[in-house]
């Protein structure tokens, strides 16, 4: 739906890859991203608008974004309304260098004996503090009382230090499957998403992703190791309970 009409330019390419993305969201139920990703998408859209010269090509883009238009409006009125109800949404903001917000202590209220799949959604998880983040999380979804069998993790690949990633990665799904848990990776070059879903039903969306932890102030202070004592960067945290999303 989102290439038809549109050329092959740079800007109608972006505004593609993104309404492709929004529509797929909105598909899922997964409304709060799909609004991000419509709006986004039409601001490119407006953009192609200003530079298209030929009349027919202009009024099938302006139907275009009239559609994704009122399609967006719709969900932000739905999800207006849902914030407004106050229901089946709990935000947590943490704040400059708060503690007490390590993985453990925010997500072990969703956890539990019933969850055997987990998926991650973050574009971040390239670097070598990120890569321990996530083996950290892993490591968590370990120890807890839930019996995980399955993690997917979706992220993005930098072309710097692609090698380190993979092998990285690589090392961290074969330590896994020696606890009898798979690691599914999946890599994408256009991911915006940052969030984590278990298949219990909760689904965590964190502004930073798993990297909102700062940097420890020297190898030996405190909260180098235990993440409860470590300061965070300012982020928020959107909580959800899918069985409470419905279509619209």
């Amino acid at each position: 739906m989102a290439q038809s009409g549109l050329g092959q330019d740079p800007e109608s390419t972006a505004a593609i890859t993104v309404l492709k993305r929004a529509v797929e969201l909105d598909s899922e139920y997964r409304y709060s991203q799909a609004l991000v990703c419509y709006q986004e998408g039409i601001d490119l859209l407006l953009q192609v608008l200003k530079g298209t010269k030929d009349y027919t090509k202009k009024c099938n883009l302006r139907q275009k974004i009239s559609n994704y238009m009122d399609r967006a409006e719709n969900i932000k009125k739905y999800l207006d309304q849902e914030k407004e109800d106050g229901k089946y949404h709990k935000q947590i903001k943490i704040e400059e260098n708060a503690t007490g917000f390590s993985y453990e202590s925010l997500f072990q209220e969703y956890l539990n004996e019933t969850v055997t799949e987990v998926w991650i959604e973050d574009p971040y998880i390239r670097n070598t503090h990120q890569l321990y983040n996530f083996l950290r999380f892993c490591e968590m979804l370990i120890k807890r009382p839930c019996k995980v069998k399955t993690i997917h993790l979706l992220t993005c690949l930098d072309k710097v230090g692609i090698k380190i990633t993979r092998c990285s990665l690589e090392e961290i799904k074969e330590s896994l499957s020696n606890h009898g848990v798979l690691l599914e990776l999946e890599y994408s070059s256009s991911i915006h998403d940052r969030e984590i879903r278990f298949n219990n039903g909760w689904m965590i969306k964190i502004g930073r992703g798993l990297d909102y932890f700062k940097k420890p102030q020297g190898n030996f202070y405190l909260g180098y190791c235990d993440f409860d004592l470590r300061p965070c960067h300012e982020t928020t945290v959107d909580i959800f309970h899918n069985k409470h999303t419905k279509k619209i």
